[in-house]
């Protein structure tokens, strides 16, 4: 981009040397590790080509946005993630949130839902309701989206190893609404390689699982053509304690599998891979986040182009949600929360995310109260009505140290890439315990850092009070689980049982041969079977998978 002679005249004259002696701190760098100099200049950027690299807006590589008028013609969907204790409950939460001006809702299960288990299962005691909503039949999905056209909202579900479940039980009451399947709009995480590394809500064996996915995306390009089948979840590897640049390699490692395996279960690329979808996080550092979303976008467009071959836009394009760290939230001074969240959804929007959730101050103590949701949601129409951040598309772009930035993101992400191939692709290096070190060690690193005091987190090591006041906090009513243990004997006592037995043994035939399972899964939900029952039918065949440990 630049002659040499203009280089060297640059590097000559702008380069500053510091005295170390006055520096605040010893180093400065990312998370990725990656030092940051004390200022940046077109040396920085010797080999950039913005014709190769960055493209207009809309066009490949899509650096700068997927869409060529990004966020000018339509802002980013605002999706409030929620869900707790029963469906009636839940079902209020997301009706306030609809008039408060959320745009889009995003379901959170319950940790037994997660996992396959019904209210009534042993493992399940004291863990109903806590952390999401608890779902068993279509009994309780029907009153969920009581009064909510679901072809009037898009809905998003984190649900992974029974996402198929869950996703018939919502075609099913779609149906139930006059709703047709081809205007039925939503994303289903359904991403289960991450469970394995850095989050744990696993059920079946990986390759088992992969099926599963493989199915959901041949049926919905079939059925529900409007259907988001996958969200490429970074967001609990990051989570978890990885780095940005091993964020972006995993995810995209982990979207490598999937396509791969739809393409080795017979499915045409283009039949599918419009309808994936990504979920970052958008963590602490600023900068390093707004290189980082567009790292991975120019990232994914060349892998689809070089690796899968597809010139097809829509095919090339990384659409992604984004959510607040909620790892970074703090139980101290729990205001401080809204400042960081800030921050972060301002990080995804310059970094041009497709939706956004903003966690809620409270969320480090409990599930967040109806105020606290309300801020949240407030922080990201402060930032589209007020702040005016989402008037220019990619504001950064051609920044010497934002185009730096992510061209070393990029590069770190290719070079772990390149260690997963070495292992056979994202289910061998998973199975060999590459990418759970890589993550553990990370997090280590950065909590050691917390402990010495190196690494600031305000409020926490440095900055601290006392005598603080308790804040007002949502809590889940324990005789909860004893409520939903009498609902799901209800619901067993008042159907066809023997209509019950034989859909389950279908499944059962189904999942012992090669065909497509949703067919199946939709017969048993409209019959009134639980997720706990229909993924035992499940487990029977394929049996669960047991975690290794890594060293």
């Amino acid at each position: 981009m630049y002659q040499k002679d203009f280089l060297d005249q640059v590097r000559a004259q702008l380069t500053v040397v510091e005295d170390p002696a006055k520096l605040r701190e010893r180093t400065f760098e990312t998370s990725s590790g990656i030092p940051l100099k004390n200022s940046y200049t077109p040396a920085d950027i010797e080999g950039h080509d913005p014709l190769r690299d960055l493209g207009a807006p809309g066009k490949y590589p899509f650096t700068r946005h997927v869409q060529a008028t990004g966020y000018r013609g339509r802002l980013w969907t605002m999706r409030q993630y929620a869900g707790f204790a029963t469906a009636e409950e839940s079902n209020a939460r997301y009706r306030f949130l609809l008039e408060q001006g959320t745009t889009g809702l995003s379901v959170a299960f319950d940790l037994p839902t997660q996992i396959g288990m019904d209210p009534d299962h042993p493992m399940a005691l004291g863990e109903v309701g806590k952390v999401g909503v608890s779902i068993c039949s279509i009994h309780d999905m029907r009153a969920l989206f009581h009064a909510i056209p679901l072809d009037k909202v898009t809905t998003s579900m984190t649900i992974n190893a029974p996402a198929a479940v869950l996703l018939a039980l919502y075609l099913a009451v779609a149906e139930e609404q006059g709703v047709s399947w081809d205007k039925v709009g939503g994303t289903l995480q359904n991403d289960i390689l991450k469970e394995y590394m850095a989050r744990g809500t696993y059920i079946f064996p990986p390759r088992q699982s992969l099926r599963l996915i493989t199915d959901i995306f041949a049926f919905c390009a079939d059925r529900v053509p409007n259907w988001n089948t996958i969200s490429i979840s970074g967001y609990h590897i990051r989570e978890a304690g990885s780095t940005a640049a091993q964020e972006i390699a995993f995810t995209l490692g982990d979207g490598i599998a999937y396509v791969q395996a739809a393409l080795d279960a017979g499915l045409a690329l283009e039949s599918f891979a419009p309808r994936l979808s990504f979920f970052f996080n958008a963590h602490n550092q600023f900068f390093e986040e707004v290189a980082k979303f567009r790292a991975a976008r120019r990232l994914w467009a060349r892998i689809m182009k070089e690796r899968f071959k597809t010139n097809d836009a829509k095919s090339q394009m990384l659409r992604f949600h984004t959510q607040t760290a909620g790892s970074t939230l703090t139980a101290q001074q729990p205001d401080n929360n809204i400042v960081r969240t800030t921050v972060q959804a301002m990080a995804a929007v310059c970094g041009g995310t497709q939706s956004l959730h903003t966690n809620s101050r409270d969320e480090a103590l409990a599930l967040p109260t109806e105020q606290s949701a309300r801020i949240a949601l407030r922080t990201q129409q402060i930032l589209a009505f007020e702040s005016r951040v989402a008037d220019v598309v990619d504001p950064f772009a051609g920044s010497y140290f934002i185009e730096s930035l992510t061209d070393e993101l990029e590069a770190r992400a290719l070079a772990l890439l390149a260690k997963v191939d070495e292992l056979g692709g994202m289910v061998g290096a998973i199975e060999k315990g590459f990418p759970q070190r890589e993550i553990q060690n990370a997090a280590y690193a950065h909590q050691k850092a917390v402990e010495k005091g190196t690494q600031v987190v305000v409020g926490v090591n440095r900055f601290t009070v006392t005598g603080e006041p308790k804040p007002d906090l949502l809590r889940v009513d324990e005789a909860l689980g004893a409520v939903r243990r009498r609902q799901v004997a209800a619901v067993r006592a008042g159907r066809d049982q023997a209509a019950v037995d034989n859909v389950l043994a279908s499944l059962c035939g189904a999942a012992a041969g090669t065909e497509n399972l949703m067919p199946c899964i939709l017969d048993a939900v409209r019959a009134e079977a639980t997720v706990g029952e229909i993924c035992d039918a499940l487990r029977s065949v394929f049996g669960e998978y047991q975690e290794h440990l890594v060293l």
